[in-house]
């Protein structure tokens, strides 16, 4: 099997049509020799809630959770019957703030970095892309 020549507009314009067609939204691949990324643009594009910064002491610096793929943000478990947790609270690097649904597959997001849980960057439920933010983490200096 050869290798897709990401370098051809041809193929560049089929895979265009193909994610067009096919409803979705946008495509990212990465290999060693290059990066691709296909966004479709439209009226029903992915919709996320930004609100704006609130300000923070000098002596916190701050990181934000972005979203490692494509798919529905889920800030709980879907099959939790728990009451959402407020904001702000305090995190370990374990542990696990929400999900990316794609289909009926859910992707963990650990927060990576121990501090105070202080936003939540995206409604629950909304489409978000790769990259897009979805947590701030405080962290102690």
């Amino acid at each position: 099997m050869s290798a897709i020549d990401f370098s051809d507009p041809g193929t560049i314009a089929f895979l265009t049509d193909a994610l067009t067609a096919a409803g979705v939204e946008g495509l990212e691949i990465s290999r060693p020799d290059g990066q691709i990324r296909i966004v479709i643009s439209g009226e029903g594009g992915a919709r996320i809630s930004v609100p704006a910064a609130a300000p923070r002491a000098s002596n916190f610096a701050a990181v934000v959770v972005k979203a490692p793929l494509a798919g529905h943000f889920c800030a709980e478990h879907p099959a939790a019957a728990v009451t959402p947790q407020t904001l702000p609270r305090s995190i370990s690097d374990a542990d696990v703030l929400g999900f990316i649904r794609v289909g009926h597959v859910l992707l963990p997001l650990r927060a990576g970095h121990s501090g105070v849980l202080t936003s939540l960057l995206a409604e629950p439920d909304a489409l978000v892309g790769f990259g897009d933010p979805l947590f701030e983490i405080e962290l102690p200096s």
